[in-house]
């Protein structure tokens, strides 16, 4: 085991510097190069997870809102908004994620539904199998279903 591989193993954010610091200095040939293509993809797939992730959250919490008037708080309002402020963030910081976002956003509806069903008790028949909102209406801050 060599010694880059054992302080990738035995601690993270100590190698993450040093490789940071090496690829500064321009002294590629002693960068830990799998590791740091192994991490690179990670945070790839990170922020694919957290735009899948928001995109659940801020449908569900659309869904209970349309469906569940009487149910309306400043909690599932704060959560809209928030989920709302950290997709722009992200597709601001990552722009390559937005050709993905309507296949991301569908996926994420279906999960929505099953989550909106289960919290509210409406059968899931009640959700509408295909979302009801676009994707342009669900990540603007003026629209508010129903």
């Amino acid at each position: 085991m060599s010694t880059d591989t054992e302080l990738y193993a035995q601690d993270f954010y100590a190698w993450a510097l040093k490789n940071a610091e090496l690829l500064r200095q321009g002294r590629l040939s002693e960068i830990d190069a799998v590791n740091v293509a192994e991490e690179l993809e990670s945070m790839g797939k990170s922020d694919k997870r957290e735009l899948l992730s928001r995109l659940e959250e801020l449908l569900l919490h659309l869904l209970k809102w349309r469906y569940q008037p009487q149910q309306r708080g400043s909690s599932w309002a704060i959560s809209i908004t928030k989920q709302r402020d950290g997709l722009a963030d992200l597709l601001e910081d990552s722009p390559s994620l937005k050709p993905g976002l309507v296949a991301q956003f569908a996926k994420a509806y279906q999960r929505a539904r099953r989550y909106a069903s289960q919290e509210t008790g409406l059968t899931l028949t009640t959700f509408p199998a295909t979302c009801p909102f676009t994707v342009e209406q669900a990540i603007d801050e003026q629209f508010w279903p129903g």
